[in-house]
């Protein structure tokens, strides 16, 4: 693909179980379904600048899949298909036509389709009575195959791309085997987007497979282009872990300043000096994109030996002689032999690296690497409308979350006026010390992502006791702030729970409630906001015979016998089996994240046991630690880990 500048290829007869993505090297992205790892299987690979691309992929069967994608606001499908050979039984050759035209059913007439697919059937040369779906310049006679793929594209208003061009027979054979030259591998696009294709032909001498043949079609899309985001650079804040930068850092900071020792007091001087200097003394990344590294055991020996086992591939096309024949299969035999010793060569070394105490951090990232491959989408950047077409372009996208945000929040009360300034409160907090704030950072680990302000923690370790002093009067300054604004909140008990917008009243009594509900109701009314009556529940602990019901303005308030907040499941009996039903498909999660590690025989038992530890335990326990576990409840966590273990 790389050496014929294909982006986009569909490929049949895979023969690979399974339905996911995976990088085959050089930017490469495969994804693929199959059933069967002896027959069928489909797949479609893509260029690296594609991946991102990809909004959808539908795999229908081991026959049928296809791939959504936006271009600069061209929606592009992409439909690879594989369909049963001449002697098949007929159901099976129905169910694949069947499938094919739901597939395309599904596709909006507006966006362009390319099918690429085996079609086991040959149309012909020339185009009698069908001149509106095909050209001329086929191979041989039709058969009954040939004419199902012509009845599809009339049906479907399609062109069969192959037979438009006029090209030697050489390069219009598909499949050659013994002495039989067929056509049975074509392309196909709507009949209206046949003006942006401007060449397709077979490729001869490529040794992709020993039967067929790759044919390559050049399509333009008529697009309107966009300005690409770029990729932040970031400071590479890193390499404080090294003493000597760690060093000048601190030099190059306090000239910053001026000589001062001492940090300002005011926050976004002392952020933006660190940062900058961050910028000077660390340098930034480059903005560019990660190259894909999946053939990075690949040695000069291994090229050499593939091109001569190419060369030798297109002089047996090229002159099919027993000799030339042999001379291929002997390279072939002896390219097998030396990239299966090049990649085990480089695998041990890899695997005896991960080993070490310094390869444990490759190992976690080689697991979200593993667990990023095998994703189809890797970013949603598009939404629909409300009649369901997909919005591409950045302007409609966000007219339609401004659309979808005006209905959500209500407007329709006139805001009340704010009062101007705030009361001070008298009653004291104990100032946070710096010997707290000391601790804290030591109990804070390196390597963590950086917050909206881009600065890490290796920073304030860096700068030791002026940091300890700046930070403790910083945090000081926000308590003080804090103890204001929360004056008129702050009550005996915390019998109210506020997380975002996410609000729990907690009361004694059912009149205690709704005499709290009602409170609340009348505070955001008068701030332009609304209390949803369908989404407002309550529950009842230790409910006892004939309570009624509780109402908001008259309404009845809908009753749940259990409800979640902030991810953990809450039960009117006090139980806590749907929190550890939860907790074990969590579990089961992060075990499918490490999946590539945790799966890889060659990876040792003892640093499996570690990824397991630091990655799925945690994930099934959080939240448990105070949590009165039944005894079926902890067997619930034990069957799932002993399953999880023996896998």
């Amino acid at each position: 693909m790389e050496r014929r500048k294909v982006d986009i290829l569909c490929v049949q007869e895979t023969r690979w179980k399974g339905s996911k993505a995976r990088s085959i090297g050089a930017g490469f992205k495969l994804f693929y379904y199959g059933v069967d790892s002896k027959r069928n299987g489909v797949g479609v690979v893509l260029k690296e600048e594609f991946v991102r691309n990809v909004l959808e992929v539908k795999r229908v069967s081991d026959r049928v899949m296809s791939l959504k994608l936006e271009i600069e606001g061209v929606m592009l499908n992409v439909v690879s298909g594989y369909a049963p050979q001449v002697g098949c039984e007929l159901e099976e050759k129905e169910r694949f036509w069947s499938e094919l035209d739901e597939v395309m059913e599904s596709i909006p007439t507006g966006e362009r389709v390319v099918i690429g697919a085996d079609f086991n059937g040959h149309v012909g040369e020339g185009n009698t009575g069908d001149e509106e779906v095909m050209g001329k310049f086929g191979v041989k006679e039709r058969n009954l195959e040939g004419q199902m793929v012509v009845d599809f594209a009339k049906r479907m208003d399609m062109g069969v791309v192959n037979t438009y061009f006029q090209k030697r027979e050489e390069h219009r054979v598909t499949y050659k085997s013994g002495g039989r030259r067929t056509q049975v591998d074509y392309i196909l696009c709507r009949r209206g987007n046949l003006k942006e294709i401007s060449d397709c032909k077979v490729v001869v001498g490529e040794s992709v497979a020993r039967q067929h043949r790759m044919v390559v079609c050049r399509m333009t899309l008529m697009v309107c282009k966009t300005k690409r985001s770029k990729i932040e650079k970031k400071t590479k804040w890193w390499k404080l872990k090294k003493e000597e930068c760690c060093e000048e850092f601190r030099q190059k900071l306090r000239q910053a300043l001026g000589g001062q020792v001492v940090l300002p007091d005011d926050w976004e001087t002392t952020a933006e000096v660190i940062r900058e200097t961050g910028r000077k003394v660390l340098g930034v990344s480059s903005g560019r994109r990660k190259e894909d590294k999946e053939t990075w055991w690949w040695n000069e020996e291994v090229q050499d030996s593939i091109q001569r086992k190419r060369l030798a591939k297109k002089k047996w096309d090229m002159d099919r002689t027993e000799e030339n024949r042999q001379e291929y299969k002997e390279l072939q035999r002896r390219v097998k032999r030396e990239v299966s010793k090049a990649k085990k060569k480089a695998y041990e070394e890899l695997y005896t690296r991960l080993d070490t105490r310094e390869g444990e951090k490759d190992l976690y990232r080689l697991a979200r690497q593993r667990d990023r491959d095998g994703k189809d989408v890797q970013q949603v950047r598009v939404i629909k409308d409300r009649d369901g077409r997909v919005l591409t372009s950045e302007e409609s996208v966000q007219r339609r979350w401004k659309e979808y945000f005006e209905e959500l929040m209500n407007e329709e009360n006139e805001r009340e006026k704010r009062v101007e300034g705030v009361n001070s409160v008298e009653q004291k907090v104990d100032k946070i010390r710096k010997d707290e704030v000391r601790k804290a950072l030591k109990r804070m680990k390196s390597g963590k992502a950086v917050g909206p302000d881009d600065i890490p923690v290796e920073v304030w370790k860096c700068l030791g006791e002026a940091a300890v002093e700046f930070l403790a009067n910083l945090f000081n300054r926000v308590l003080e702030m804090m103890d204001q604004l929360s004056e008129e909140v702050r009550q005996e008990s915390p019998w109210t729970m506020m997380f975002a917008d996410d609000i729990v009243i907690c009361s004694e009594s059912r009149e205690q409630v709704e005499e709290n509900l009602e409170r609340w109701r009348f505070a955001l009314e008068r701030r332009g906001m609304k209390v949803s009556r369908s989404k407002t529940e309550y529950m009842c602990v230790n409910e006892r015979e004939g309570s009624e019901t509780v109402r908001l303005q008259g309404e009845e308030v809908k009753k749940v016998q259990e409800f979640k907040y902030l991810g953990s499941t809450v039960q009117s009996n006090g139980e806590c089996g749907k929190e550890v039903k939860k907790r074990v498909q969590a579990g089961w999660n992060g075990w499918r994240k490490v999946l590539g590690v945790l799966c890889d025989q060659k990876i040792s038992a003892r640093i499996k046991g570690k990824v397991y530890r630091t990655v799925v335990r945690p994930a099934m326990l959080y939240g448990l630690e105070t949590v009165s576990l039944r005894k079926r409840q902890e067997s619930e966590l034990e069957v799932a880990e002993l399953k999880m273990l023996s896998m």
